[in-house]
C-alpha cells in the first residue's frame, strides 16, 4: 500500500513519505532530533521525553532503588526515568536537542544525567563520583552505564569527540556530555584565568582526562544566568 494513500486529497512535502517512520532498525534515529524505539525488551527513557507512540505501550515510574535515590539527593545528579514496555513504537526527544545513538559491547560510559535520553534495560546503571573530584566540589557526579546494549544521548548542538590518547584533554564541567569510563580523570582549577575560561563566575574548574578513550563535548554550557 502506498504510504500516501491514506492522505488522499492532501499533498505536500510533509505527506510525500520523506517524514514517514524510520523502519530501518528496532532502535534508530527518526531524524537528527528524535529517536524511535520499537519495543522488544523493555527499556528506560527520561521522564517526559515521549513525544508520540503507537501500539500498546506501558509507561511506569522507575525509581532506581533506595541507594540511587540517596545518591541523587546528595549529589544533585538527577536521572528521572520511566520504564517503557509492551508492543509498539515509542518516539523520544528532549527540547529539540540533537540525538545520538551509541552501542556498548561489554563496555562502560560515564554520561551526564541531563544528557541521557534512553537506554536498554540490559545495561546496568548507577550514579558514581567522578574520580579526582570530591563531594565539596559539586557537579562531579555522573551516571555510569555498563554492559552490552544501546544508549541514546542528547547534545545541545553538534558535539566534538576528542581522542584523549592523543594529548592531555581538558573540558568545562558544564559542557562535558560523556566519556569512556576507563579514562583517568582529575580536576584542574584555573583561579587566575577564571574570567577567561568557561562562562561561570569565580574559580574556573575543568576535568582533565588521560588514557585511551574519548570525551564528548557539546557547544553549550547550559543556561547562563547573569550575576547580580
Amino acid at each position: 500500500m502506498n504510504p500516501t494513500d491514506s492522505f488522499a486529497g492532501i499533498s505536500g512535502e510533509l505527506v510525500d513519505g520523506r517524514y514517514s517512520e524510520n523502519e530501518e532498525a528496532a532502535v534508530a534515529n527518526q531524524n537528527q532530533r528524535m529517536l524511535r524505539v520499537r519495543i522488544g525488551e523493555p527499556f528506560f527513557a527520561r521522564q517526559g521525553a515521549m513525544v508520540a507512540y503507537q501500539g500498546n505501550v506501558d509507561f511506569a515510574f522507575e525509581g532506581g532503588g533506595a541507594s540511587r535515590f540517596i545518591k541523587k539527593a546528595l549529589t544533585g545528579e538527577g536521572l528521572p526515568l520511566m520504564r517503557c514496555s509492551g508492543q509498539g513504537d515509542v518516539f523520544l526527544a528532549d527540547l529539540a536537542k540533537d540525538v545520538h545513538l551509541l552501542k556498548l559491547e561489554n563496555s562502560a560510559l560515564s554520561i551526564s544525567g541531563k544528557n541521557v535520553l534512553a537506554f536498554s534495560s540490559s545495561l546496568e546503571w548507577n550514579i558514581e563520583r567522578v574520580k579526582g573530584g570530591s563531594m565539596l566540589t559539586g557537579g562531579l557526579f555522573n551516571t555510569l552505564l555498563r554492559g552490552t546494549g544501546w544508549v541514546a544521548l542528547t547534545t545541545d548542538g553538534p558535539p566534538v569527540v576528542l581522542n584523549a590518547a592523543e594529548a592531555p584533554t581538558f573540558a568545562d564541567t558544564d559542557a562535558i556530555v560523556a566519556w569512556s569510563a576507563n579514562l583517568q580523570t582529575s580536576l584542574v582549577s584555573s583561579m587566575k584565568a577564571s574570567a577567561l575560561i568557561g562562562r561561570g563566575s569565580g574559580e574556573a574548574v575543568q576535568v582533565a582526562f588521560s588514557g585511551p578513550g574519548f570525551v564528548i563535548v557539546q557547544p553549550s554550557e547550559g543556561i547562563q544566568f547573569p550575576v547580580a
